[in-house]
C-alpha cells in the first residue's frame, strides 16, 4: 500500500517537491529536482522527431493544458488532474511522470479510490503551498473520468514524441460507455422544467435600464444555446458574421470541438428573437456578413468584446439557481434538477426535444456536429416512454 507525506508540506530538502505558487499560466510552479523533473525520464521519446520544445515534465504538461486555453472549464478540470498526478508520482512513488508504467498507474486508480488521510485532511486549505489535493474517496465515475483525462495526456506526449509510450493505452474501460450514456441522458431539462425557466426570466426585474439590459441579454443567450444546440464555447465566439440566409433560409456557421465546423439551422422564431436582441441595443434587425458585433454581448451592448465562455457559464448558472428558489415551494424535483444544471444541459434538452418531436436523428447528428450517430442516439427516450406507458397503463 502506498504511503504519502503530507501534500506540499514545506522542507528544506532539496529532493522534495518544494511549495507550489500559483501563477496566472496554465499550470502553478511546480519546483521539481533534476531527477524527479522527467529529463531522464525511462518513458522519455528517443530518437524520434519531437514535436514539442518542452524537455521537463512540467514544460510537457503546460505545454498540453494550452490546448485547452479557450475551454475555461475543461482547462480547469483537466490542470486539477495533472497537478494531483505530478504531485502524487514525485511524492509517494518518488518517479517523475515520464517514469510512470502500467503498474504505477494501477497504484494511482486504486490511490484514488482510497486515499490516505494524509491527502485528504479537511483542516489544510484548498489553495496555497499546503493545499490539500482531495476531499475524500472519488466515485467509480469520478475515477474513470480523472483516469480518461490522464490517458488523454500521456497520448497527446506520445503523439508529441515526448514520450515512448501511453501506460494507460491497456487500459479496461469496461463499463464507461454506459456510465457516461447514463449520465448524458440524465443532464437534460422536461419540457415543463425548460417552459419554467422561460417563465421565470419574464419575472426578471425590468425597472431601470440595467435591469433591462440583464433581461433582454438573459432573454437572448437562453434561446440562442437551446436554439442552436451551441456549446459555451461556440456561443461566446460567435459573431453575427456567422449568419448567412440560403434560399431564404438562416444559417449559423460554428466552429466547435477541436475546430470541425459546421452548419446549424436557425429557426425563423429564434431570428426573430436576436432581431428583437440587436433593436434594443440599437443595432439593425437583420445582421450583415460585414457585422462582428458578438451574438451575446456584454451587459451594456458593446459590439467590440466578446463575453468569455466563463462569463456566460456564470451568468446561465445564477438564473437556474434563482429559478430553482422560486420552484422549491412547489415542485422540489424540479428545483433540485436545476441546481444541478450547467449551460451544457441546454445543449442536451436542445438535442432531446428535437428527438422528442420526431426530428430524424441524421439532422439531430448534424446540428449537433457529433462524428458518430451513436452518441446522438443517447437522446432518443419516445421509445422508452412508450414502453413506460404501455407497462404500466399511462399512469405517471
Amino acid at each position: 500500500m502506498y504511503s504519502a507525506k503530507k501534500p506540499f508540506e514545506k522542507s528544506r530538502d532539496p529532493d522534495t517537491v518544494s511549495n507550489l505558487v500559483p501563477t496566472t499560466d496554465h499550470l502553478p510552479v511546480i519546483a521539481l529536482p533534476p531527477n524527479l523533473d522527467g529529463s531522464q525520464g525511462s518513458n522519455r521519446g528517443r530518437g524520434c522527431v519531437r514535436q514539442i520544445a518542452a524537455d521537463t515534465d512540467v514544460e510537457a504538461v503546460r505545454l498540453w493544458l494550452a490546448e485547452y486555453a479557450d475551454s475555461p472549464h475543461t482547462l480547469r478540470s483537466y490542470r486539477k488532474e495533472a497537478v494531483r498526478l505530478l504531485i502524487w508520482a514525485t511524492r509517494v512513488l518518488g518517479k517523475p511522470l515520464s517514469s510512470l508504467s502500467r503498474e504505477d498507474l494501477l497504484g494511482y486508480e486504486a490511490f484514488l479510490a482510497n486515499p490516505s488521510v494524509e491527502w485528504a485532511d479537511p483542516t489544510l486549505p484548498r489553495r496555497g503551498g499546503s493545499r490539500r489535493l482531495l476531499d475524500g474517496p472519488l466515485s467509480p465515475r469520478s475515477v474513470r473520468q480523472a483516469m480518461g483525462i490522464l490517458s488523454g495526456l500521456f497520448a497527446y506526449l506520445v503523439a508529441a514524441g515526448y514520450l515512448a509510450g501511453n501506460p494507460l493505452v491497456l487500459r479496461r474501460r469496461r463499463g464507461e460507455s454506459k456510465a457516461s450514456r447514463r449520465a448524458a441522458v440524465e443532464r437534460y431539462l422536461d419540457h415543463d422544467l425548460w417552459q419554467s425557466i422561460l417563465d421565470f426570466i419574464e419575472t426578471l426585474p425590468q425597472v431601470t435600464h440595467r435591469e433591462q439590459q440583464h433581461y433582454e441579454r438573459v432573454r437572448w443567450l437562453f434561446r440562442l444555446l437551446y436554439g442552436a444546440s451551441l456549446r459555451v464555447s461556440e456561443a461566446a465566439q460567435a459573431k453575427s458574421s456567422d449568419l448567412s440566409q440560403r434560399r431564404g433560409r438562416w444559417w449559423l456557421h460554428v466552429v466547435g470541438k477541436g475546430g470541425a465546423e459546421g452548419d446549424v439551422p436557425m429557426a425563423d422564431e429564434l431570428m426573430a428573437d436576436l432581431a428583437r436582441y440587436r433593436q434594443f441595443h440599437g443595432l439593425p434587425a437583420t445582421p450583415t456578413t460585414l457585422d462582428g458585433a458578438p451574438l451575446v454581448m456584454s451587459v451594456a451592448g458593446r459590439t467590440d468584446q466578446f463575453l468569455t465562455p466563463t462569463a456566460i457559464y456564470m451568468v446561465v448558472k445564477e438564473v437556474f439557481r434563482r429559478a430553482a428558489e422560486a420552484l422549491e415551494a412547489t415542485a422540489p424535483a424540479g428545483a433540485a434538477t436545476l441546481r444541478r444544471a450547467t449551460t451544457h444541459w441546454l445543449r442536451h434538452t436542445s438535442a432531446t426535444h428535437q428527438a422528442d418531436a420526431g426530428n430524424d436523428i441524421r439532422f439531430i447528428q448534424k446540428n449537433l456536429r457529433h462524428a458518430s450517430i451513436e452518441t446522438t442516439s443517447i437522446y432518443l427516450h419516445a421509445e422508452d416512454e412508450l414502453r413506460h406507458e404501455k407497462t404500466t397503463g399511462g399512469s405517471r
